[in-house]
């Protein structure tokens, strides 16, 4: 028997939105599955936050269509849309305790006091701060007030949950552990989310789905090993971890950088392209093959489980290629700064682009 469909939760259909002359957002069309953890991704001022909150009602759309659970929400007001958001600065109630703070949606929707001090409990238990519920929000860390938000966020059990940036006031160790917090607790829900974040290593992480924007537009929507390793645009490519781009001509099934001829799926492109390959995937090997090259060790960074080497050809030309090199390899090769190495660009791993125009 086959698996029935997953459905749909939440549809943006030709979503709009413009300030005076600025258009924020673009023909913004995306379908969110029951259940997924979806993540928008993308430099400042590319429209990630005013598309979540133009699903919130908290910035209505100029044009366009939203619609939660199969029911048109696109003109209704925050109150009336059923969703939890969780913002980048907590914003709990500094007067209130942590109890007080969890209950105050329930309490908003009047129900019954033995039910919001059972949910309060069972919240605080959830959210792994059982002991907490009589401090204050100043008395405990930042992580820990980012989680009475959330708890606060799911309290009354909303369809939807939205984060905006939510982990990205914490300092690096309380952020990836965080990360994996809140993924846990979101597919132990089963709860439909959307987060914006600015962090690839976060979307990588955490996401179901990826949705990459630039300039208020969708460059493209995959899996995190989509995104990461098929890239659909120049964009995509240098946004979302290092990536080596290197100006090329492309011919039939070949690139030529500087005079150097390698294999390589074109993708169609003929001329002018951007030939690119992530560090990682710039190989030390001992024996000329397909896509190998001799390279000069210009200088090498130490970055904790590998290091990165930047590596030249005089027939390059002026290019220098970065390469991600184990600390075996680097020990086992005896590798240093003026060394010499034999390296292959998988063909399979080399991705042209059209030039940036």
């Amino acid at each position: 028997m086959l698996d029935a469909a997953p459905s749909i939760y939440l549809r943006i259909e030709d979503l709009w939105k413009n300030f005076g002359d600025f258009t924020a957002l673009r023909e913004i069309s995306l379908d969110v599955v029951e259940g997924e953890f979806l993540c928008f991704l993308g430099p400042s001022g590319c429209g990630k936050t005013t598309l979540l909150r133009a699903i919130a009602g908290l910035d209505l759309q100029s044009m366009g269509k939203v619609e939660q659970a199969g029911k048109d929400v696109s003109n209704l007001p925050p109150a009336e849309r059923d969703f939890g958001i969780v913002f980048q600065s907590y914003a709990l109630f500094p007067n209130l305790t942590i109890e007080k703070n969890i209950a105050y949606g329930l309490e908003n929707a009047k129900r019954a006091k033995a039910e919001i001090k059972a949910r309060v409990a069972e919240l605080l238990e959830l959210v792994g701060l059982p002991d907490q519920g009589k401090k204050y929000p100043a008395q405990l860390s930042g992580g820990q007030q980012q989680r009475i938000a959330l708890a606060r966020a799911i309290a009354t059990k909303p369809g939807l949950l939205l984060l905006d940036e939510p982990l990205s006031a914490l300092d690096a160790k309380v952020r990836i552990f965080l990360r994996h917090e809140v993924k846990e607790l979101q597919r132990k829900l089963g709860i439909t989310t959307v987060m914006v974040t600015h962090d690839q290593e976060e979307a990588l992480s955490m996401a179901d789905r990826i949705v990459v924007m630039n300039h208020g537009t969708i460059e493209q929507v995959g899996t995190p090993l989509e995104i990461y390793r098929e890239p659909a645009s120049l964009f995509v490519a240098d946004f979302v971890g290092a990536m080596n781009q290197m100006p090329a001509e492309a011919t039939g099934d070949q690139i030529k950088i500087g005079s150097i001829v390698l294999q390589c799926d074109n993708r169609g492109l003929s001329g002018g392209a951007v030939a690119t390959i992530r560090p990682e995937d710039v190989l030390p090997v001992e024996k000329t093959g397909e896509n190998t090259l001799e390279a000069s060790i210009v200088s090498m960074e130490f970055l904790g489980s590998f290091y990165r080497a930047e590596l030249s050809n005089p027939e390059l030309g002026n290019i220098e290629i970065s390469a991600d090199l184990s600390i075996n390899a680097v020990r086992r090769l005896g590798l240093e700064v003026g060394n010499s190495l034999l390296v292959q660009l998988p063909a399979d791993r080399l991705k042209t682009f059209p030039e940036a125009s």
